[in-house]
């Protein structure tokens, strides 16, 4: 009788990652994905010109501060300067629409006319494919705020509820929510921040207790902020409860954050309106 083997989350692997990405740039780089960027030289132009890798290494140095993390390219990086480097290359690629061959001098191709958002698009689909691999539990925002930045890894049916979430049809609600999950998963995130994300949620429920009151029994209308406001969440008064374990936040945010999802489709029937697609 065969015996069932059941196979675990694969096994965190940092340097491996850091060797698929880099393949995965060079093959960006190939297709002419960084050209918007930094344009490869032209035999027709002061050639050699400007190394594209000392173009690309300055840019990372106006965004971080650091030099020398792309040209000459060390041979890793540290795990932050890593993370960091993920994220500038999402704003860098771009998709060329058009492209001519120069053969004087074995030039190359050229790339002209580009579109960030398909290859952005596609560089996370990419990227989150190598994490998810070598067992790195962050994962790039595809929406939000925050898109193109790393953050927590939301397993299950968060996933879903953070995209329809983010699709609230009031706009300033719809930018409150989008603050609010930026801050909580962004993978710099501090307690404050996180707890500063549970308040936002919890004002953002406090202006529709109305319609809780109506749509849910009074006692339960009650709980949703008796946690807010007793736990040392939303007041930070002398009389709180402060000694709770933090992660305990991760559970009020996903609560809170449902709960507003939820008040969007409880609006939407009442108006006969379409409820956000989740």
């Amino acid at each position: 009788m065969a015996t069932a083997v059941t196979i675990g989350p694969p096994e965190r692997d940092i340097d491996a990652a850091q060797r698929e990405w880099l393949a995965a740039i060079y093959e960006f780089q190939h297709r002419g994905y960084l050209g918007k960027a930094a344009p490869d030289p032209c035999v027709d132009d002061d050639y050699p010109g400007v190394n594209p890798d000392d173009v690309l290494d300055t840019m990372i140095a106006d965004r971080i501060g650091s030099r020398g993390l792309w040209s000459p390219r060390p041979p890793s990086w540290e795990e932050a300067a890593f993370f960091d480097l993920v994220e500038i290359f999402h704003d860098l690629v771009a998709r060329p629409r058009r492209r001519h061959l120069h053969n004087f001098g074995g030039c190359g191709w050229h790339y002209s006319v580009f579109t960030p958002r398909p290859a952005q698009i596609l560089y996370r689909w990419t990227v989150n494919r190598i994490l998810a691999r070598n067992g790195i539990e962050l994962r790039l925002a595809k929406s939000g705020e925050d898109v193109g930045r790393l953050v927590g890894e939301a397993h299950d049916a968060r996933s879903d509820l953070i995209e329809a979430a983010l699709t609230a049809p009031d706009p300033t609600r719809k930018n409150s929510v989008a603050h609010a999950i930026a801050l909580f998963r962004s993978r710099s995130a501090t307690i404050d921040e996180k707890r500063s994300a549970c308040v936002t949620l919890a004002g953002l429920l406090e202006e529709r207790r109305g319609l809780l009151k109506k749509e849910l029994l009074s006692t339960d209308e009650g709980d949703l902020f008796l946690v807010a406001n007793k736990f040392g969440i939303r007041h930070r008064k002398a009389d709180q409860k402060k000694a709770y374990d933090a992660a305990y936040l991760d559970w009020i945010f996903w609560w809170y954050l449902a709960t507003n999802e939820l008040t969007d489709r409880l609006l939407a029937r009442q108006t006969g309106t379409a409820p956000p697609k989740a």
